[in-house]
């Protein structure tokens, strides 16, 4: 529907129009648990000022309005309401609009989510809002800016849990009514945005403990109630104890250094089923998703990655919550200084040393790939609609930004940085900023005006690339010089950018350890910087041109440097060093510089010695993309078995019951979905004729090893459903419905991709197992799909919601293709640019997932090429 898509010029009308003070939000969710209730009463009474008396306005509501009553005067919801919009008019200057209603319950995790869980037939509610589905729970003025204090009312079933933003008022049985039910009422919340409110109700499992300010801090006496909840049937493996302690560490951490105290009361946090994000910081109660619950084995990595995430979603009370972004144009405004935060809290004050390791080797990787893309955007971005916002939420928002102001702080110092966050808190809180706020506070703390920094840094586009052009005579440097290519792809301007860097010099030691011998600190302006420093010194083996991580750039190397990494890189000692050069490698690797089998070459190498399991995780990860999509076909048989074999020692020489034996594992499982015998030696595994001591065959690696066997035919008959009926939980259905869509059969494909592209009773998770599944087959199956593919592109957007919508058409898209001829002329390209070209008006958002496609196929087209030179 055309008018749920909010312009960001109606949002500006409307702000400048409008002033609102309060909500009171009533939910009737009485009959939840009925699935054949497809709806529940909603009821919302907003208080709200008009600068201009007479004019008119509309609310945000996707649902029936029932009755709808302004300022004591009824209206007809036929005229008012279209299912997106509701009309209001000759406002007065202070209006009260009171809106009954009927609102769906989701199953796309957009809006109030609700899930039957299949271990024990329990319902449970939650909602998810960001950017703009609040609107499909409650009516309201869906803008970031048009702020307000909350009050929900909860009717439901009396032996439910229920929580909101606010804390728990009362809670009345409704024994009157003779339903079971109850009534809860919450406390009002401070002024927050409507995309931060929320509600969970169901037969949660609760732990609660309570976190007291430290004295001397700006927490000094508060006490802050902690709560967590999850799913009744994952209460066995909810670790609650380490997620408190998480908890408590963070928030000892941002009070000392944001010198604000907690302005929220309570802190809750619900893990919670088919969840569309990793987690949202809705004050008082954020929801993360519930595989950070590990039902099976889980690594460090896995729970580095859940103390960052419930880190950066704490960053966010401050960032986000307190002072928000006008418009989603300033979205980074508070997700790229989360994404930092919680890597910093995390490496500073929980057990993790390795936060920095893990955000150089996973979430700046995720952003270089976002910021070559030809939908690549500046940090501060246009954003002109709700669909533009929805899709910005991407590497460049979080991990580029965070990259940057890792930059930031490097450049300007940590003192100054930190006083400026809390010049930022006190004159913006609970207000919305811009861009220019931010810079007004860095400029007061450093004394500098940062417009050019911010331009250079926020206002472009693309990955800068540095490299060291070295001069030497007699193994000595005569010269060094950094270069800085920096073209922005959207402008096709270049754009050098000012880089504050540490250049690390490594040479081997006597033992043959690959050490840092010198460190040199550079200020990078310009297109060439010389390093007159270096003149004199001897060359070392490897040349690090961003040593600690402190940039973001592409790096190349000079060839001895390059020449030590290829056939020493697991010698190099520091583990931020040897991730930063591995990334360099990859990123070479997918541009095409570098060959696919010199990088197998170095994983080989670097693997086995790797003692980071995050770190390996990616390698292993990374050898099976570059021989899947970026090697010749013709090579692949050969590169699998070889990897295969690989994988196999490394599992087997891992110690047992270890992290790393669990990584091993798990990437074995995954090269086995595209090689018959790599399924060989897992089907050995699964059936107990191999036998790896300290392996845990649970659940999640059972069903790894049987995604693989589907997918190349090795599964006995029954053997999924009766791992299916041992595993009747949530993860088990996903496993299920994955595995079942792996099979290569033409009848199970042909059943999927109907059940994907035109059926409806797939959830969200569901969805995109099946999705996955589907692609797990061969080309002469799948290649049939591939004109249905752009045939359905349409319809599906307009029949679907946008987060189901763009997980098919993301995930649908005929993504594996071999080289046939010049990679611009493939078919399946040209097919892409026929459709852009006959669909220029198609909507942005789904014209930019489809080019976005075009790209990586494209990419690895051309990484094929160069491997058949």
């Amino acid at each position: 529907m055309e008018n749920e898509n909010l312009r960001r010029d109606e949002a500006a009308a409307r702000s400048a129009l409008l002033e609102t003070e309060s909500y009171a939000v009533e939910l009737d969710l009485s009959e939840a648990r009925d699935a054949s209730e497809p709806t529940y009463r909603s009821t919302t009474t907003v208080v709200f000022s008009c600068r201009q008396p007479g004019s008119s306005t509309f609310l945000d509501f996707i649902g029936e309005v029932t009755e709808l009553e302004l300022n004591g005067r009824s209206l007809d919801p036929a005229v008012a309401s279209d299912g997106a919009r509701i009309v209001l008019d000759d406002l007065a200057e202070h209006n009260t609009v009171r809106v009954d209603g009927r609102s769906l319950f989701s199953t796309s995790g957009e809006g109030l989510h609700r899930f039957v869980d299949p271990a024990d037939g329990e319902t449970y509610l939650y909602t998810q809002y960001e950017p703009a589905d609040a609107r499909r729970v409650f009516a309201n003025f869906e803008q970031p800016d048009l702020k307000a204090s909350f009050s929900f009312s909860v009717v439901a079933p009396a032996d439910w849990i229920v929580a909101s933003n606010g804390a728990e008022q009362q809670v009345v049985p409704l024994q009157d009514t003779g339903t079971g039910t109850a009534r809860w009422t919450f406390e009002p919340t401070r002024r927050i945005s409507t995309y931060i409110t929320t509600v969970l109700a169901g037969p949660y499992h609760r732990e609660t403990d309570t976190w007291t300010g430290a004295a001397g801090t700006a927490a000094e006496g508060l006490e802050v109630p902690l709560a967590l909840f999850c799913r009744r049937s994952l209460a066995p493996s909810f670790d609650a104890p380490e997620i408190f302690d998480t908890t408590r560490r963070g928030l000892d951490f941002f009070h000392d250094l944001f010198d604000y105290p907690y302005p929220f009361g309570k802190y809750d946090q619900a893990f919670v089923p088919e969840y569309n994000l990793g987690a949202m910081e809705n004050p008082g109660l954020v929801t993360f998703t519930e595989n950070y619950v590990f039902r099976s084995a889980a690594t460090e990595a896995q729970r580095e990655a859940r103390a960052n995430t419930i880190m950066h979603e704490m960053a966010h009370m401050w960032f986000g919550d307190l002072v928000t972004m006008r418009w989603w144009d300033d979205l980074w405004l508070k997700e790229s200084f989360a994404d930092y935060m919680g890597a910093l809290a995390v490496a500073e004050a929980t057990r993790w040393s390795t936060s920095w390791v893990s955000f150089a080797n996973r979430r700046k990787s995720w952003a270089y790939v976002q910021d070559q893309l030809p939908t690549t955007h500046p940090i501060v971005a246009d954003i002109p609609d709700l669909e533009a916002a929805k899709q910005n939420f991407d590497g460049i928002t979080y991990a580029k930004g965070a990259s940057v102001l890792k930059q930031l702080v490097a450049f300007v110092g940590r003192e100054a940085f930190t006083d400026a966050a809390r010049q930022y808190f006190r004159k913006h809180e609970y207000g919305n900023t811009t861009l220019a706020d931010l810079l007004d506070v860095l400029a007061a703390s450093t004394g500098r005006d940062l417009a050019a920094w911010s331009r250079s840094w926020l206002q472009t586009s693309g990955v800068p690339a540095l490299r060291a052009d070295v001069a030497v005579e007699d193994g000595v440097f005569t010269d060094v010089t950094i270069v800085q290519d920096a073209r922005d792809p959207v402008t096709k301007r270049e754009e050098p950018r000012p880089h504050r860097i540490r250049l690390g010099l490594y040479s081997f030691d006597p033992e043959g350890r690959l050490v840092r011998t010198r460190a040199e600190a550079v200020t990078v302006e310009g297109r060439r910087t010389r390093v007159p420093a270096l003149v004199g010194a001897a060359q070392p083996d490897l040349l690090l041109v961003n040593d600690d991580d402190l940039t973001y750039a592409k790096l190349s190397f000079d060839e001895r440097s390059l020449a030590t990494l290829l056939t020493s890189v697991h010698r190099l000692q520091d583990p931020l060093a040897r991730a930063t050069s591995l990334t360099a490698l990859w990123s070479s690797t997918r541009d095409a510089r570098l060959p696919v089998g010199s990088y197998l070459d170095a994983v080989l190498l670097a693997a086995p010695a790797e003692s980071g399991v995050g770190v390996l995780q990616v390698l292993l990860a990374n050898a099976r993309t570059a021989i899947e999509s970026f090697a010749p076909a013709h090579q692949r048989p050969a590169l699998r078995d070889r990897v295969g074999a690989f994988l196999w020692t490394g599992l087997s020489a891992a110690q047992a019951g270890s992290d790393l034996q669990l990584a091993w594992a798990r990437a074995l499982a995954s090269a086995a979905r595209s090689s018959a015998r790599t399924a060989d030696a897992v089907r050995a595994v699964l059936d107990g004729e191999e036998r790896i001591p300290g392996l845990p065959l649970d659940p999640e690696l059972r069903w790894l090893f049987l995604q693989a066997l589907a997918a190349q035919q090795r599964v006995l008959p029954g053997e999924l459903e009766a791992e299916r009926a041992a595993d009747a939980t949530a993860s088990g259905r996903v496993g299920f419905t994955l595995a079942s869509a792996a099979i290569p059969d033409a009848a199970i494909k042909k059943a999927t991709w109907e059940e994907a592209v035109h059926g409806e009773r797939l959830s969200n998770e569901l969805l995109s197992a099946a999705i996955e599944g589907f692609q797990l087959g061969p080309h002469d199956l799948l290649g049939r799909y591939e004109e249905p593919y752009f045939e359905a592109l349409r319809g599906v957007w307009e029949s679907r919601g946008i987060e189901m919508a763009s997980r098919i058409v993301r995930g649908l898209f005929p993504a594996h293709q071999d080289l046939d001829g010049a990679p611009e002329r493939h078919p399946v390209i040209a097919r892409t640019d026929a459709w852009l070209e006959a669909n220029a008006d198609a909507p942005a958002a789904l014209r930019r997932i489809v080019v976005e496609e075009r790209d990586h196929l494209l990419r690895s087209l051309r990484a094929q090429a160069q491997g058949t030179r």
